[in-house]
């Protein structure tokens, strides 16, 4: 993994690479690699001893030439500027892989949560949210759960708008509990996506999914779903991880039951069904036949790329793979799907409760699947359709293509005006 690589330099990269295949000004280019505005803020909150403690916070909009900012919102000591102008950046062209009319956000709050009370937890995100109130709302900016955050938090941050705006708007964000205006369906989205891209992923490369090997990093929401959804269709999840490590079993874990054991002691590591226990970058470069990045992003740089071994690489997590990674296997022959096509479920799950919040009409889960599969296929389809007609070298390449187009023509529509 590496720690060195520029999340927002990878995004600006990835744009570059995908620009020759665009009919694109060069001008018009570097508007689309830059964000609209960035708010850093400095929280100041009371802790449960009395005392006051500073916490500094962050939100970018990147792009709203396709629709409202939309995007996350992270808790994790290692958030920082650049992190969350990259991650809006990868929403912008998220949105437009699966044409979806969002624009592209994220935000983030520089705390382990796990050291602070759910009563602390709860005044720093009341506290944030008070700072977003003149930047969001559902024709504006709709924020949603990211990495360590959830329901619970978008249930206070909607709550405290709402409060303090004097108003009913559940659409000012999403990823909300059901009873307070979320969708059915929206926990298991990214790890829905996961699988629906790689079930079109191995029918497209004439591979079967039964008894297909997977390896998954990051045994989180969108991990473990992913895992889950795939056993259903046959495969045979051998290997997972979270930040405390890795477990291997060759004939194969019920990812179910490993779930199970993570809710219980808050780690995969120790399962007793496990025949091996591993790192992270062990688990990258097991010879599988699907491998899963589910965790944060540039975990797999290119001295690591060396080692992978897997056939194909689906990207639950955002910018999992940094660009010289993405080099090397490529010269390896390797199909990585990327992220903004792979994890895309989340955000067009989100879309789904936003709209269903602004109809105050709600839909069954069923249809929320049915919907999400419907737009991730057509999604695929267009990736590939571009890939086998453009001499575009990776699969990433090929997604930025059909996504910066679509921004292009938004901006170029509207036009330009002070």
């Amino acid at each position: 993994m590496s720690e060195d690589v520029n999340p927002f330099e990878s995004l600006q990269e990835q744009i570059d690479d995908a620009a020759q295949y665009v009919d694109v000004s060069r001008d018009v280019l570097e508007r689309l690699k830059h964000p609209e505005r960035v708010l850093e803020t400095t929280l100041s909150v009371e802790m449960d001893d009395g005392s006051i403690e500073l916490f500094k916070a962050y939100r970018s909009q990147f792009n709203g030439d396709r629709g409202p900012y939309k995007g996350g919102i992270r808790y994790h000591p290692g958030v920082n500027r650049d992190e969350v102008k990259a991650l809006s950046g990868w929403m912008v062209y998220k949105c437009a892989m699966v044409n979806i009319p969002y624009g592209g956000g994220k935000g983030g709050i520089v705390i382990d949560p796990s050291e602070y009370s759910a009563s602390e937890l709860e005044r720093v995100t009341r506290s944030f949210a008070t700072e977003l109130r003149p930047i969001v709302g559902e024709d504006r900016d709709i924020p949603a759960p990211d990495v360590n955050t959830g329901q619970r938090e978008m249930n206070w941050i909607k709550d405290t708008y709402e409060t303090l705006e004097r108003t009913t708007e559940p659409g000012v964000i999403t990823g909300k509990a059901p009873d307070s205006g979320g969708s059915l369906g929206r926990v298991e989205a990214t790890g829905r996506s996961t699988m629906l891209t790689a079930r079109e992923a191995f029918e497209w490369l004439g591979k079967d999914m039964e008894d297909a090997t997977v390896a998954v990093q990051g045994y989180g929401n969108a991990g473990w779903n992913a895992a889950k959804l795939l056993e259903d269709l046959g495969a045979n999840i051998v290997a997972a991880s979270d930040s405390s490590g890795a477990v291997y079993r060759e004939s194969g874990f019920d990812a179910r039951a490993l779930k199970d054991f993570k809710r219980e002691t808050g780690s995969v590591s120790g399962y007793d069904e496990a025949e091996e226990e591993m790192s992270n970058d062990d688990l990258l470069t097991l010879d599988v036949d699907l491998l899963i990045p589910a965790a944060l992003e540039n975990a797999i740089d290119a001295d690591l790329a060396e080692d992978v071994e897997a056939d194909v690489v689906c990207e639950a997590a955002n910018g999992p793979l940094t660009p010289d990674a993405d080099d090397v296997l490529q010269e390896k022959e390797v199909y990585v799907f990327p992220d903004i096509l792979t994890n895309a479920g989340g955000v067009t799950v989100s879309y789904f409760e936003w709209v269903q919040n602004r109809q105050r009409f709600y839909w069954t889960e069923e249809r929320v699947n049915e919907e999400l599969e419907r737009v991730i296929v057509d999604a695929f389809d267009d990736l590939v359709e571009t890939f086998d007609s453009t001499d575009a070298p990776t699969l990433r390449v090929a997604a930025y293509a059909v996504a910066i187009g679509r921004v292009v023509d938004a901006y170029e529509q509207g036009g330009n005006w002070p």
